[in-house]
């Protein structure tokens, strides 16, 4: 690994241009097969070589192109001699959690097996992305993006772009304690070690994706804005910045014009809240360069709380664009929809056992031998108990649970994200988007509903919060099943800052919730048991 016990933050920008895969018709909606192999290969952070996980030979993955309501059909194999699990952020697996692909959902590809993810991107478009779900994976590679279009009958809030662009950001962990990343990466290389190259006078789209182990990022543009388009899904309105900060785990999209004088700009890239600033560059070439753009590069935020928070209240949902439905975002008012519980959620970093732990309201979630659907499922008792984190924080001592919150199929939540610590959490929730209704510094309290956007605020699924301050999101529980609530940053998941909601319903119809896959791997308690009839 570079540079001793730190870490490299890869920012990953690769062209992806307007290629749709071919698919294959079946039923009302489209599949699209893919065949992915998983391998150790050779990566280069920083310039020093290290084994680290390919798919298909590839650094990053292969990036899936799809279409609202596709399905995707996804066979792996796994040529590991450990065990392999992907999980599939921010496609919301709706009714079926058993294909989430996280530990307490899904049971690890066995080294030399393979297994086939069925999933559909349902009632879904936007940038999301898939990544490795054990923890000493994600570190090493095996993650790239997905990319979801509106249907061609649906119409999007701006012309189709000359190119499309991703844009991946990932930090490489040294597999011991988390230390300071060493460097930057874009694309596995150094400082403009990377090209796009643009035509003047058109417009490209920047599909951006934070998909590190620790650290938030700004990315700007030298000589040109950004026009904000979509956040995970969400068309917004089409505000513009010179600069945008990019959480663990978020998602946006920016259209960039080459509107200016024909030479070669910088795309700069560092790190925000961090007692040390590292950043780093690639090249936006104009076709027809005259060479090295003059002046300086532009400079960014560093440590400013209140410039990102005042950016991330600007964002703001387009209601009258459509989303993956004809019908406008809208037309779904949450903000009248009465809340039938609230949920406060606070995060902590207790010394448990004489050990670094973090925690939810006091609970340090540890995994057990049997993953939480596949016991739930088959009714396997001494895995974990629901009711096992509270509503509320208590402040009180913290200790270690496999945590699981219960829910009931339809309730309509308000949850609020409470930071006492000074660094930014990133919250993300498995299965769901959800409202983002307010943020503010201090401490919550009823009368902070007052200030709450309940008209226009954005449609999410991964939210921050800021040092000392709280956020609070509306969520309609509308998806059965048992989904992970985890912070983004990979240290504090890791040890304990997640739980599971368990969304339960006593209907068994499959207009709820679609039974465990014929193909689903059983392993723990369930290990010899069947799944059910082919």
């Amino acid at each position: 690994m570079a540079g001793g016990n730190g870490a490299a933050a890869r920012l990953l920008l690769y062209f992806a241009g307007l290629l749709i895969v071919p698919l294959l018709v079946a039923g009302d909606d489209p599949y699209r097969f893919f065949t992915w192999t998983v391998t150790y290969g050779d990566i280069y952070p920083l310039g020093v070589k290290q084994q680290g996980i390919l798919i298909n030979n590839q650094f990053p993955g292969p990036q899936i192109e799809a279409v609202t309501n596709d399905n995707l059909i996804i066979n792996v194999f796994n040529k590991l001699n450990e065990p392999f699990l992907l999980s599939w952020s921010g496609l919301q697996q709706r009714r079926n959690s058993f294909e989430d692909g996280v530990a307490g959902t899904t049971c690890p590809i066995p080294p030399g097996a393979n297994f086939t993810y069925i999933m559909q991107a349902k009632d879904q478009i936007g940038t999301y992305y898939y990544f490795p779900s054990l923890a000493f994976h994600k570190a090493a590679g095996g993650f790239g993006g997905i990319r979801v279009l509106s249907r061609p009958q649906i119409p999007v809030p701006f012309p189709p772009p000359a190119a499309d662009y991703t844009d991946l950001r990932y930090v490489l962990d040294s597999g011991k304690a988390l230390g300071f990343p060493d460097g930057l990466l874009i694309n596995g290389r150094g400082p403009n070690g990377y090209t796009f190259t643009v035509q003047p006078g058109k417009t490209y789209r920047f599909r951006i994706t934070n998909v590190g182990l620790a650290t938030s990022l700004n990315i700007r543009f030298q000589g040109h804005t950004m026009k904000l388009v979509e956040v995970e899904g969400s068309h917004t309105m089409q505000t513009t910045y010179s600069s945008l900060d990019v959480h663990l785990g978020q998602s946006y999209s920016v259209l960039l014009t080459a509107d200016q004088p024909a030479f070669d700009y910088a795309i700069v890239v560092s790190t925000r809240f961090t007692t040390r600033i590292l950043s780093t560059t690639a090249v936006l070439h104009y076709a027809n360069s005259a060479g090295k753009a003059p002046g300086p590069l532009p400079g960014g935020p560093t440590i400013q709380i209140d410039w990102s928070l005042n950016q991330a209240r600007s964002i703001r949902w387009n209601l009258t664009a459509s989303g993956p439905r004809p019908n406008p975002q809208g037309s779904y008012h949450y903000g009248l929809v009465p809340v039938t519980r609230t949920i406060r959620l606070a995060n902590s970093a207790p010394t448990i056992n004489g050990k670094q732990r973090y925690a939810v309201n006091s609970v340090s979630y540890v995994s057990p031998d049997t993953p939480l659907k596949v016991a739930d499922y088959y009714k396997i008792g001494g895995v974990f108990s629901v009711g096992t984190i509270a509503d509320n924080p208590s402040y009180g001592g913290a200790y270690l649970q496999t945590s699981v919150m219960g829910a009931s199929y339809r309730d309509y939540v308000e949850i609020v994200f409470e930071n006492s610590e000074d660094v930014v959490q990133s919250w993300h929730i498995d299965g769901y988007a959800f409202w983002v209704v307010g943020m503010d510094g201090g401490k919550w309290s009823a009368a902070s509903r007052q200030g709450y956007n309940l008209r226009d605020g954005v449609s999410r699924y991964t939210v921050q919060v800021y040092p000392r301050s709280w956020t609070a999101i509306y969520m309609p529980l509308d998806n059965v099943g048992m989904w992970n609530v985890r912070s983004e940053s990979w240290a504090r998941q890791y040890l304990g800052q997640q739980f599971y909601l368990r969304v339960w319903t006593p209907s068994t119809s499959l207009r709820d919730e679609f039974p465990i896959p014929k193909n689903a791997l059983l392993c723990g308690r369930a290990a010899g048991r069947r799944t059910r009839p082919l």
